[in-house]
Order: C-alpha cells, then structure tokens, then sequence
C-alpha cells in the first residue's frame, strides 16, 4: 500500500493529498491543545468524536445552501473535504460573554449579548492568533470588503443553524469559531466553511445546568473531555441513547 503524502500538520488533524485533484483527505488526531499549546494532553476517542461531530454540522450547513468544503465522510477518523486556500483567518462569533471577551471587558461571564458579536483573529500561533480589526484585513490584503461581508453573512447563518440545533437538545451555543476558504471554479471564486466545526471550536453550555461541553473542560481541568463530547454527540443522535462506556462508539 503506498504512503499517503502529508501536505499539513496542525495541532488538531493531518491534512493528506487526496485520491482526486482538488481534494483531500482530513485526519482527526486525539491531541488535545490550549492556550496556544502551551498545555497539551492526548484525549482517547477525541479524533473519533470531532470527525462523526463536524461531519454531522457540516452535513447539515450544506443542506441548508450554506456551502462547505465537506464531501464525505471516509472512516471514523477521516473525511474526504475540497482543497481550498483558507483566509488566515479565525471568524469568532459570539452570542454570551465568555472566555477571552468577558476577561477583556470585564463582563460576567455568561451575560448574554444584545445582539451576535463577530470578531475576526488572524491566524498566527507565534503571535498568539491577534483579534483584528476589519481594516486591517482589507489593508493587507488577507480579503476584501466585499469578502468580509460575504463571511458575516455566511458567519450569521452558520450561528442560526448551529444555535438552533443546539438549543433543540438543550445545549446553549455561547460562542464559536470558523474558518473560510476560497473555491475557484473558472473564472469564478466563492467563499465555503472549511476545518471543522466540533466542541474543539465551540463553547458549548448545557441550558439548564451551565454544565461546560467543550474544550473548556480541558482548558480549566473540568473532568473528562471524552465525556462532555460524548455527551454531545448522544444528544444529537450521533450516539445511541443508551451508550454508557465513556469510549465512543459512534453509529455508522
């Protein structure tokens, strides 16, 4: 069997070249990192969980004419997904105060927001991934201002989606993080959700408790990680109900 060719390596997954042109194939490791990697742990069962959990939103964002790099779903740790040049990038939406804009402003955590709050970070771990303003974005050439408005478009959209599917399994969407890549097709360039979309990128509360379902369990040393994912994924049906071993089995 031939070795696959590595053409990334980040903190999260492993990006191979893939079997057509234009595509690839996107690995989820069981690496688990904060505070820019300054803590990291290995978390069993984590890559499975991201992989069935992004599939899942992705799915699902596509359905709904939100366009993504996702095609398919390979095995339990890997996707097939459409090479794109990512936009450096993180989109943060925000619809509660928490983490490091509650810490910034000096709000209570949790405070819910009037209306969502989208801030833009650029993506460089050296520098700790800055927020930045838009004009910065456009004065450097990372997009264009018609690019912007097409991410806090698709950016708003994703937050509709993604909060009302939450809610629906009693879980509140705080806050969360995308990436955009660009497609070219021709002569004709269009902008798609691209990385993941999993509790590693989203904070994610359950509505009665406040109990944390997300990386936060790993950043504040909350309990099991696997657990609060697993937990997540048995709401959203991508567990059966009655799964009880904190080692995710996961429906194919």
């Amino acid at each position: 069997m031939a070795r696959r060719k590595k053409i990334y390596e980040g903190k999260a997954k492993i990006l191979y070249e893939g079997p057509q042109p234009g595509t690839l194939v996107q690995y989820f490791k069981d690496d688990a990192t904060a505070f820019n990697a300054e803590k990291k742990a290995t978390i069993e069962g984590k890559g499975v969980l991201n992989n069935r959990l992004s599939e899942f939103f992705m799915v699902g964002l596509n359905q709904i004419g939100v366009p993504t790099h996702f095609i398919e779903r390979l095995n339990m740790r890997e996707q097939l997904i459409r090479a794109v040049e990512i936009i450096p990038l993180e989109v943060i939406v925000r619809n509660y105060a928490a983490g490091s804009m509650a810490k910034r402003l000096g709000l209570e955590e949790g405070q819910q927001l009037p209306r969502p709050v989208i801030e833009f970070s650029y993506k460089d771990d050296a520098l700790g991934d800055p927020l930045v303003p838009e004009e910065y974005i456009v004065t450097f050439g990372w997009a264009s201002q018609q690019d912007l408005d097409d991410i806090v478009s698709l950016a708003l959209r994703v937050n509709d989606f993604l909060s009302g599917v939450m809610y629906g399994v009693g879980i509140k969407l705080v806050d969360f993080k995308i990436e955009i890549g660009r497609i070219y097709e021709g002569d004709y360039m269009r902008l798609v959700v691209a990385d993941e979309i999993s509790p590693d990128s989203c904070r994610l509360w359950d509505v009665k408790t406040g109990q944390k379902l997300d990386k936060d369990v790993f950043r504040r040393d909350l309990g099991n990680l696997t657990d609060a994912y697993t937990e997540v994924a048995r709401r959203l049906g991508v567990m059966p109900a009655n799964v009880t071993s904190t080692k995710p089995t996961l429906i194919n």
